[in-house]
């Protein structure tokens, strides 16, 4: 598939990119390549082949959820720079005016 100069024009407007002529040109041959080499996927025979989203089979790896003895309160807040009912202070980050 062969793209028009008016095409690449179109395509770099979309992008919002100003392209010299020469560039207008160097695209228009590397998108008309890149075009080219996807429609070859079109000549692939996909019959019998289930649609997948990953080529390899991927199924999540999940440890069992153990309940464990936390950290003692005073450990956690050990290092705080301010702390206010056991509880972390931290700065206002947007203050209502």
């Amino acid at each position: 598939m062969a793209l028009t100069q008016k095409d690449v024009e179109h395509i770099a407007h979309l992008a919002r990119l100003q392209l010299t002529p020469a560039e207008k040109e160097m695209y228009r041959e590397q998108l008309t390549a890149v075009l080219d080499y996807a429609a070859m996927l079109n000549e692939l025979d996909l019959d019998g082949i289930p649609p997948t989203a990953h080529a390899v089979a991927q199924q999540n790896i999940l440890r069992d959820d153990v309940i464990e003895p936390s950290l003692p309160l005073e450990d956690v807040l050990y290092n705080a720079p301010q702390q206010q009912d056991d509880q972390f202070l931290i700065q206002t980050v947007l203050d209502e005016a």
